[in-house]
């Protein structure tokens, strides 16, 4: 299971205090007011990083690391993406979930196992789950009017009973 979760990507040094600008892949912006420790990929091993003081800026955020100084020493930083292990994942809403912990989920129908979430596609409307059935995909919107429940500990996905709520088109 990834250990480590993608938030961000360092795009430059910024001045000359030892602030690099980042670009936020979260949903929540607000969860870089909070942050205090990152990882960056260095050759693919996660080092630990100490945030001192995060700016948001417009559609960017300046993160100043500790130890990191000057512009001179960010250098090294740019390009790399940041990091957040489980613990330091921002808190989601009641009713909303992170994609890895729907991935693998063992999908329920009817008391009878329909098969196992392995993509979710975002859409404006709401997110599919694309599941897979024996080498079959199945796409089913994620949203109430089909979902009886979700436990994200357990991985199982329930969806309401009934026969017809997806068309198959290979008739």
């Amino acid at each position: 299971m990834n250990d480590y979760f993608l938030i961000a990507k360092v795009i430059s040094v910024y001045g000359r205090e030892g602030y690099v600008s980042v670009r936020s892949y979260s949903d929540f912006p607000e969860r870089f007011d909070d942050l205090s420790k990152v990882y960056i990929d260095f050759f693919n091993d996660k080092k630990e990083f100490f945030v001192e003081n995060v700016i948001r800026k417009k559609n960017s955020f300046l993160i100043k690391f500790r130890n990191f100084d000057n512009g001179e020493d960010c250098k090294i930083l740019t390009g790399k993406e940041i990091f957040v292990d489980k613990e330091n994942l921002y808190k989601l809403p009641e009713g909303q979930y992170y994609v890895h912990d729907l991935i693998g989920s063992i999908v329920y129908r009817n008391n009878t196992i329909f098969g196992k979430i392995k993509d979710v596609l975002p859409n404006p409307a709401n997110d599919v789950y694309v599941i897979d059935d024996n080498g079959k995909e199945i796409l089913i919107p994620a949203s109430f009017e089909f979902i009886e429940s979700f436990n994200p500990e357990k991985k199982i996905l329930i969806l309401k009973p009934g026969d017809d709520f997806y068309e198959d088109d290979e008739i």
